[in-house]
């Protein structure tokens, strides 16, 4: 809500170029109490919560949130107990598994990812380096040009002195 002289200060007010009374999405008001407020703050958006049913005002309030229902807690079923084996003789000591293997696996494991890090790091190395060299390609190619189109200007001064007509 916007009180201005015409739509396109109404715009301009709400910060846009784009016709939103064309669109649809802006009309003129005919509320008494919005127009009142509005012609109280001429050429200054005034806010309301969508939805809300207050009057427009410059700082509008929150709007009033339901509170979100409340889910029922799931009821956990508590499974019977199993009956406890009979114990079982006592076994003769048995030796640990080699764990050689797994070793070795975890340790090739682990150097494949240090080499990939190492790898990663390499090439973000090269790619700073290579957007460090494309900045500097721009630099010189601005500069270059720049001195290029003083040279052409001065070029064409001096042929338009000289009784030329480009």
């Amino acid at each position: 809500m916007v009180a201005a002289p015409n739509q396109a200060a109404a715009l301009a007010a709400w910060g846009t170029r784009q016709n939103l009374f064309a669109e649809g999405r802006a009309k003129i008001s005919d509320e008494p109490d919005a127009v009142a407020a509005a012609l109280a703050h001429p050429e200054i958006p005034l806010r309301r919560a969508i939805g809300s049913k207050e009057p427009f005002s410059l700082q509008p309030s929150l709007p009033d949130v339901p509170e979100r229902p409340r889910r029922a807690k799931p009821k956990l079923k508590v499974a019977a107990a199993s009956p406890r084996p009979a114990k079982a003789r006592p076994r003769a000591k048995v030796q640990a598994p080699d764990r050689a293997r797994l070793e070795a696996a975890q340790a090739a494991l682990s150097a494949i990812d240090r080499d990939r890090l190492q790898r990663e790091a390499e090439l973000q190395r090269r790619r700073e380096a290579l957007e460090t060299e494309a900045l500097a390609a721009q630099r010189d190619w601005a500069k270059a040009r720049k001195a290029a189109e003083k040279a052409l200007e001065a070029a064409v001064r001096a042929y338009r002195a000289a009784g030329g007509d480009a």
